[in-house]
């Protein structure tokens, strides 16, 4: 599945925002659907860049051999998903924002795993 196929899997998800495939290492986003005016999702990218890059250094710090399946970020209304590929050669994520009351976490994890499963980058 390419980029765009991926993305717009991503937005069928119950609660979507909106998501977009990141570079860490670069900040850039390769592609992104959804975001708006509440939702900037180059700014976001960007922004959750910092969060991957320290959650990596931190665990190369404690030289634990783990692999970072996702990390949550729960604000009042929203969720924010951070999934790094664990199949990609570089350093990507997709990151994904929901609406809290419309959006089944477990489910949304659910499908952004099997997404990154299938996704060719």
């Amino acid at each position: 599945m390419n980029i765009e196929s991926a993305l717009k899997e991503a937005m069928a998800i119950d609660g979507a925002i909106g998501v977009s495939l990141v570079d860490y290492e670069s900040g850039m986003s390769l592609g992104y659907l959804g975001g708006g005016k509440d939702l900037d999702l180059e700014v976001a990218a960007a922004g959750n860049t910092e969060v991957v890059r320290a959650k990596v250094r931190t665990l190369a710090r404690l030289s634990l051999d783990e692999a970072i399946e996702d990390i949550l970020i729960t604000l009042s209304s929203q969720y924010h998903l951070l999934r790094p590929l664990a199949r990609s050669r570089g350093s990507l994520f997709l990151y994904f924002a929901l609406d809290r009351s419309r959006a089944n976490l477990a489910l949304a994890r659910h499908e952004l795993k099997r997404i990154e499963g299938i996704l060719e980058v």
